[in-house]
Formats: structure tokens, C-alpha cells, sequence
């Protein structure tokens, strides 16, 4: 039986940017293992299945890495849906539904093209049986102590995906940054505010290499735990933000990811981006 896939491009600043993910569609049938060995075949940072679904009672996708399978990620959220949208059930809607591991994701789709997802509510660790001093951090990522952010600490944040947020001081020590090997138990997401570029406000790269990610293009959940710990710390002066970060450049794949956060009775992250159709095609294994 052949299987309908699509290639997308997500949080992209043009063509052959953004982090690339694969969907197979028609997904009812696969075993977990097909599904893994599928995700390790196409060997992107994720590949989605579609399962199928409803505008009423959402729609059922599942997230793999090459390794392992995530209950969240964020570009394959925002990538699946707009296929969902414009290429697979092919309705137009502001907002759809997607049910994922960590529960349903709410996306909308907004009239200048970007496709943002809201995401859970984050929780935040602290103490040093979870968050790393700032001296162990460096070495993770083979950055001096001095690289750090002075005025701010490393800290685990989840919303869905635990990451571990390390402000940076510049970016030239974001650049220099490489992780270690055997040193990295989950997912970093390391920071600094200055862009590659004049619409960004901030400047971010991601290793997993635990999930089979050595550095990631353009990572939505990770960036969703930034917002919250911007907002959380006040790192631009208030308890909102509303920036552009810019990601994957040193792996050849510049990428741009909208951030709107707040705090109030909770928080609201949103994270957006534009996505493009690339390639489609027939999985016939």
C-alpha cells in the first residue's frame, strides 16, 4: 500500500531555509515501529503522521524524531496543520485543532501568511538539582563561564518539551558555541539578544542530540520556553514580548520564528512562522 507524504519547509525566510519536515498521510495502519523506521528513513529533525480527524473534535497527528517519538514539537505542529488546512482535508478556517501528545494545540492561520500555534502553559525549574550552575552549562556547550549572561541564569522550562535556556552574552559566543559530547541529557536552547539580521530581535541555536538532533534548524516548542522565559524574567524590561529570533544560520538553513508572550492571570505563548510546501510524493515501502 503506497502512502501520500509531503515536505514542508517551516518558520522559512525563503527557499531552502527553515527546518524541513516530512508528513505521511494515510498513517491508520502503521505500527509505532513502521513509524520510527519511516522518521529514521527520512532522518529530519521530525516527520508527522496523519491519522485523521475532524474540525470538531481536532485532528490526530504524531511526532517523530529519527529515535524516539515526542508527545510536542513545534515545527511539525504548525507544519502538519497547514497541510491539514490547505492541502489535505482542504477547508479554509482561521483556527484548527490538533491532538498531540501533550493534548490539543490550538493553531490559526493568520492573513500575512504566518502560522502560529499556542502553547501550554510553561512550568519552570529551579534549585540546583535540576538547573545546572553556569559553569557546568558552558562546558556543555563548549562556551566560557564568561560567555554567559551575567545578569540571568540557565534554566529548565517546558511547555510541553523540557528545554534547558542559556542566556548568552553576544552573539559571537552564541556562534562559538559547540556541544560536548555525552554531556547534554536534554534539550539546550542557548540565547542571546542580537540578530543575524535587522528584523531580529534575538538570535537562539538548539542541541538534542540525545533525540537524535546534533542542531536543529528552527525549533518551535524550544522557542515557546524562551518566550515564557522572557516574559518570566522580564528579560527585555517588561512582562511581554513580541520579537523575531533567528536560528539555524550556522547550519546553513536561516530560519525565523515570531514570538508573542505575555503574563497575567497565565501566560500566553505563541509561536508563528511561515511554512512552504516543497515536495510530495509516495512512501511505497
Amino acid at each position: 500500500m503506497s502512502r501520500k507524504y509531503y515536505i514542508t519547509e517551516v518558520f522559512c525566510e525563503g527557499p531552502y531555509s527553515g527546518n524541513q519536515l516530512a508528513t505521511v498521510v494515510d498513517s491508520e495502519g502503521l505500527t509505532h515501529a513502521e513509524m520510527q523506521q519511516i522518521a529514521r528513513a527520512f532522518n529530519f529533525a521530525e516527520t508527522t503522521f496523519y491519522l485523521g480527524g475532524s474540525e470538531s473534535s481536532g485532528f490526530d497527528v504524531r511526532i517523530f524524531t529519527p529515535v524516539t517519538e515526542l508527545p510536542f514539537a513545534g515545527h511539525p505542529t504548525l507544519g502538519s496543520a497547514f497541510l491539514i488546512r490547505n492541502h489535505i482535508v482542504g477547508f479554509e478556517t482561521p483556527t484548527l485543532t490538533l491532538n498531540l501528545g501533550v493534548g490539543p494545540i490550538l493553531v490559526s492561520f493568520a492573513d500575512d501568511g504566518v502560522v502560529w500555534m499556542q502553547q501550554n502553559q510553561p512550568s519552570f525549574d529551579v534549585g540546583p538539582d535540576r538547573c545546572p550552575d553556569k559553569e557546568s552549562t558552558a562546558s556543555m556547550i563548549g562556551v566560557d563561564p564568561s560567555d554567559l549572561d551575567a545578569n540571568f541564569h540557565p534554566q529548565l522550562v517546558s511547555t510541553g518539551l523540557e528545554f534547558l535556556i542559556v542566556p548568552l552574552k553576544n552573539l559571537a559566543a552564541l556562534r562559538k558555541a559547540k556541544p560536548i559530547a555525552g554531556m547534554i541529557q536534554t534539550g539546550i536552547l542557548a540565547f542571546c539578544e542580537e540578530g543575524y539580521r535587522a528584523s531580529h530581535r534575538f538570535a537562539a541555536r538548539m542541541f538534542a542530540p540525545d533525540l537524535g538532533v546534533s542542531e536543529d534548524a528552527a525549533t518551535g516548542s524550544a522557542n515557546g520556553c524562551l518566550a515564557a522565559y522572557l516574559v518570566e524574567h522580564a528579560y527585555p524590561g517588561k512582562p511581554e514580548i513580541d520579537a523575531v529570533v533567528g536560528q539555524g544560520f550556522e547550519i546553513g538553513r536561516p530560519s525565523a520564528l515570531h514570538l508573542r508572550a505575555s503574563k497575567r492571570e497565565q501566560f500566553i505563548v505563541e509561536v508563528g512562522g511561515q511554512v512552504n510546501l516543497v515536495a510530495q510524493g509516495d512512501w511505497l515501502l
